[in-house]
């Protein structure tokens, strides 16, 4: 069986499907579905730390309206970020990936007894 590369993988997963899931949980999951592994470990270190900064400066009392606020906003952003970063990495693997089965059918292939 023919190994696939880091690129056709990417690309043969659904770009749409990778936005969603890193929208919809807020925690990177469309990474693991497109198995990148390092921008999923980046993002749930950035969603911890969100989490452990207002834990450090809500200190004892009870977090207001509007800190709850920045708090939500905080993770709605990382989420873009990582909405339109996964969907540009879909697109640029499709493009490498298309690139390459254009090379392919170019060369030709030696056919005969003696390769």
């Amino acid at each position: 069986m023919d190994q696939l590369s880091r690129e056709q993988m990417l690309a043969y997963s659904s770009g749409w499907v990778a936005s969603v899931l890193n929208f919809l949980p807020g925690v990177g999951t469309g990474y693991i579905y497109q198995r990148r592994w390092l921008p999923y470990f980046i993002t749930l270190g950035a969603v911890s730390a969100w989490f452990a900064i207002g834990i450090i400066l809500q200190g004892d009392k009870e977090p207001s309206q509007t800190e709850q606020l920045i708090g939500i906003a905080g993770l709605f952003f990382i989420s873009i970020i990582t909405v339109v970063e996964a969907n540009l990495a879909f697109k640029k693997a499709v493009k490498i990936s298309n690139i390459k089965q254009e090379e392919q059918k170019k060369s030709p292939s030696k056919k005969g007894w003696f390769k």
